[in-house]
């Protein structure tokens, strides 16, 4: 039971990191440290893949009506719509995907260390901080995401892919990219909810092929408990990050992000040198 207790953390962890643009990564790495499951190395891994799905799956539920271009509620005008959107959302997903597919496994074993992630949190950290002086007192030039062009996405792509690289946060670094070409913040947050559905599915997907479904009763209850967890904590960070931009900025995100980064280097800079 005291594993179950560890994955209802893990879980809080997630959900509320995977979309406030704090880095996931980053938490879980020193979530990790202290909070080690008993199941073993690789179910750790599925079980990072298997609550990543809990927290994507609150997106979908969230945005369900949004997102279904099928829905009878919707005017035929509004299906073509919503098709379009998932027409914007595929291609700003193409560098993460292509760079993901043929670099995943290079990406895991050269870049992911602490000194990586702590240099990711702290650089985005600043960044956050600077975009958000750098654009202070301009109007967004893009408001709706019906507006977002070609150029536009493929631009936000790069930024996600940029996101393969540990602790960087997927969601701070599209949000980055996007403030930085003039989206306004909500549709910037929102778009980048989007985007995480075929990314996040996508890379589940490669895992759970890597890793298989070979698990223990107690195992995949732990999966599914889990990603419970992580799904309903997930709703709650969402809709209090649409809730929060809608009278501040995102600034306070960067000065967290440098404040855990420089956390990062001392822990683990520190365990190194008395190792």
């Amino acid at each position: 039971m005291l594993d179950a207790l560890k994955v209802i953390i893990f879980g809080i962890v997630e959900g509320i990191t995977e979309w406030l643009p704090i880095s996931s990564t980053g938490h879980l790495l020193l979530l990790n440290e202290f909070l080690t499951l008993s199941q073993g190395e690789d179910f750790f891994e599925m079980f990072e893949v298997v609550i990543q799905l809990g927290a994507i799956l609150a997106v979908v539920v969230i945005y369900f009506h949004k997102l279904n271009p099928f829905s009878p509620k919707k005017t035929q005008k509004q299906k073509m719509m919503t098709i379009q959107m998932w027409i914007k959302v595929i291609i700003g997903c193409l560098p993460a995907a292509v760079v993901g597919l043929l670099f995943n496994d290079l990406i895991d074993s050269v870049l992911y260390h602490w000194y990586v992630v702590a240099a990711t949190l702290i650089i985005y950290g600043i960044l956050f901080i600077v975009v958000e002086n750098y654009q202070k007192g301009k109007e967004p030039a893009v408001t709706k995401i019906s507006q977002l062009t070609v150029p536009m996405l493929l631009i936000i792509g790069v930024f996600q892919m940029l996101a393969l690289i540990p602790g960087t946060s997927r969601s701070g670094a599209t949000i980055v990219g996007a403030l930085l070409i003039g989206v306004s913040r909500s549709v910037a947050t929102e778009f980048t909810f989007f985007l995480a559905i075929p990314v996040m599915f996508g890379a589940s997907a490669l895992k759970l092929i890597k890793y298989g479904l070979n698990f223990t009763g107690m195992q995949v209850f732990l999966l599914i408990l889990g990603m419970a967890v992580s799904f309903v904590v997930s709703v709650i960070a969402i809709k209090f990050l649409l809730k929060y931009i809608k009278n501040h900025d995102f600034k306070v995100f960067g000065y967290y992000r440098i404040v855990l980064g420089v956390i990062v280097f001392l822990y683990f800079g520190i365990t190194a040198l008395l190792a």
